[in-house]
């Protein structure tokens, strides 16, 4: 009985899956390097993913649980939650995935940091990191709803060939 009474207790302890309130947050400094979190409905970027799974149980940056299973990400400046599309550019693959917490804080050129779920689903796991493009989107409610359960929002059309040689010539371009 008491270790059921600790696991009730343990569970008051994270802030419950939601999309309200948004979270932007003050400005923070990490390593040296100050961030700024803003709204930015523009946000469209080309960089590098990676991905964080070991980190299972700990609090997000917007104080929920985090999952390593589920679709999620850190940034290191939208609000949280944000919903963005991340986009591999070596297989075109897209998938949806909701922000959550904060980060990367290393590695030049990475913009995102996707859970071990989210870097399965793009299939980059394997080899750690990607060249991807990260977006925001408004997704419909119905996706909302499956990523703040965990699972994965309907599959996205993949990128054509002749986008994805654009992107890619647009990374190189800028030394990344």
């Amino acid at each position: 009985m008491p270790a059921l009474a600790l696991a009730a207790c343990a569970g008051g302890n994270y802030r419950p899956v939601s999309d309200s309130p948004v979270r932007i947050g003050p400005p923070y400094k990490v390593r040296g390097v100050t961030y700024v979190p803003a709204a930015n409905p523009g946000y469209d970027m080309l960089g590098y993913a990676s991905w964080y799974g070991s980190e299972s149980g700990n609090r997000t940056a917007n104080g929920e649980q985090f999952r390593a299973k589920w679709i999620t990400a850190a940034h290191t400046s939208l609000p949280l939650p944000s919903y963005v599309e991340v986009t591999s550019l070596e297989t075109g693959r897209t998938i949806l995935v909701r922000v959550n917490d904060r980060g990367p804080f290393a590695g030049r050129g990475r913009i995102i940091d996707l859970s071990r779920g989210a870097a399965e689903e793009l299939g980059i796991r394997a080899t750690g990191h990607a060249a991807v493009r990260v977006r925001v989107v408004d997704p419909p409610g119905k996706d909302r709803a499956r990523l703040r359960k965990g699972k994965p929002a309907r599959e996205r059309p993949r990128v054509s060939e002749g986008t994805l040689a654009g992107l890619r010539a647009q990374l190189q371009a800028m030394g990344r």
